[in-house]
């Protein structure tokens, strides 16, 4: 048995690290006052220790697997859950406002890619080097994506492409989208706040938020039972339910596999498209469709959303403590300068872009403006965690934007996420130009059809009378 235990231990230390992390966010006046999330803190801890050798028999390559896992049970459990019904203070049309967070997203997708393509070509100018201007591209998947998608993409250009370190690099942009988005985006959120420019004004920084831990009286309930526990406890329950589209999945790509081994399209090899490292992508249809069943037979009442919403925020705090952790100093050492040169200039255009586009998007734009750089630099549950400070209880309609974004963003971006992301290294730069640079430049001229008036665009004036 002794065998078996390497990956639970891997495991045990992710949730070791995590609850140290909140032990010195709770004890530490520096780390309440700059309100790092534990998964920060204790990933930064972890990585720190592994590079000193002071965990031994482990090394960054063991907490990979484990991250890529808890990326996918993040999406899968997010695409489970039902549709938000708080949303007291409003910005209008949830579409409308999901539709500015989606155009943003895209923009951003496209824009970072092409950033980090074109500053590793001028470094690789300046000083002669020869680093892969892959290595620049990957940035976009690892800031608007995150780690999960960084370490997908990068295995299939690693593995499939020759481009040496993709998959490390690209959790290194991860990680450093991550610490971008609190270093940046927590001072932002507090200046809002203290200017009183926050829509929710019952939203504060108050003990607790700093601490990081509730007094008894104040605590709030995490979910309700849906299964006795005679029978099944609650939170086994809903583990069943992500078992289940786990297990769907994985017999889908073992299915499809083999339907599609040895087709080309284009000269482009399917079978990349349908490989393990494209679960994710799978995995979160299978869960659309599933939560679809459920709600169309009437089974929505045994599906409890705030249970899924603990799976789904324990999934990202595991995946932002095990993606620090996955790091290689050596790779970070041998190529820190173009990585930092790349993450500078994407973190400048994505702040501005995100302010500047936030703010023409009406009321709540700085509610949008500042979920969508946490998205931007990090992932969903990141926007949703900068969202916080601003609308602590969820009361505005930006949370509900938010789901209509995820899925949105899947639509807008299909042709990059399904298609052509996999398949980067081998469509040379100029159609990598067109195709991701293309992309947000179609999606930044649409933003003037977001700014008329909903009574100017019919079938917008429609859908927001539904809303």
């Amino acid at each position: 048995m002794e065998s078996t235990f390497h990956g639970v231990m891997a495991f045990a230390l992710l949730a070791s690290m995590l609850l140290l992390g909140s032990v010195l966010r709770n004890r530490i006046g520096l780390f309440r006052n700059s309100l790092a999330p534990a998964s920060i803190i204790g990933g930064m801890l972890g990585f720190i220790l592994l590079s000193l050798g002071l965990i031994p028999g482990f090394e960054a390559g063991d907490f990979q697997a484990l991250t890529f896992h808890f990326f996918t049970l993040s999406f899968m459990s997010l695409c489970l859950t039902g549709k938000s019904k708080n949303a007291s203070l409003s910005g209008g049309s949830v579409v409308r406002g999901g539709l500015w967070l989606t155009f943003i997203w895209t923009i951003s997708l496209g824009l970072q890619g092409v950033i980090g393509y074109l500053v590793i070509v001028a470094y690789d100018a300046v000083t002669g080097s020869d680093t892969s201007a892959w290595l620049g591209a990957i940035v976009t998947h690892g800031f608007t994506q995150g780690p999960g998608q960084a370490l997908t993409y990068g295995g299939i250009w690693e593995s499939q492409y020759g481009v040496e370190n993709a998959a490390q690099v690209g959790m290194i942009y991860a990680s450093l989208g991550f610490l971008v988005a609190f270093v940046i985006g927590v001072p932002v959120a507090k200046k809002f706040i203290r200017g009183g420019l926050n829509a929710n004004k019952a939203s504060n920084i108050d003990g607790a938020f700093k601490s990081g831990f509730y007094r008894p009286e104040q605590a709030p309930s995490g979910g309700k039972m849906v299964s006795h526990p005679a029978n099944l406890d609650s939170l086994g329950y809903h583990l069943g339910l992500l078992g289940i589209a786990y297990l769907v999945t994985y017999l889908w790509l073992n299915f499809i596999q083999a339907q599609v081994a040895g087709l080309t399209l284009g000269g482009i090899n399917l079978s990349v498209l349908f490989s393990f490292n494209m679960f994710f992508v799978h995995g979160l249809a299978v869960c659309v469709l599933m939560r679809f069943c459920i709600d169309r037979l009437g089974l929505s009442h045994r599906v409890d959303d705030e249970s899924l919403k603990r799976i789904t925020g324990s999934s990202v705090d595991f995946m932002v403590v095990g993606t620090l952790m996955s790091i290689q100093f050596t790779v970070l050492y041998e190529l820190l300068t173009p990585i930092m040169l790349v993450t500078l200039a994407v973190t400048i255009a994505t702040l501005i872009g995100c302010l500047l586009l936030g703010r023409l998007s009406g009321t709540l734009g700085r509610e949008r403006a500042l979920t969508a750089f946490g998205c931007c630099c990090g992932s969903t549950g990141t926007g949703l965690l900068l969202l916080r400070m601003m609308d602590a209880d969820f009361s505005t309609s930006v949370p509900k934007e938010l789901a209509f974004f995820n899925l949105a963003i899947i639509v807008t971006n299909f042709h990059i996420l399904f298609f052509f992301a996999p398949l980067v290294p081998s469509l040379g730069g100029w159609t990598y130009f067109l195709v991701f640079g293309g992309t947000a430049l179609i999606f930044l001229a649409g933003i003037p059809l977001l700014m008329m008036r909903p009574s100017t665009i019919p079938h917008l004036q429609a859908k927001e009378s539904c809303s």
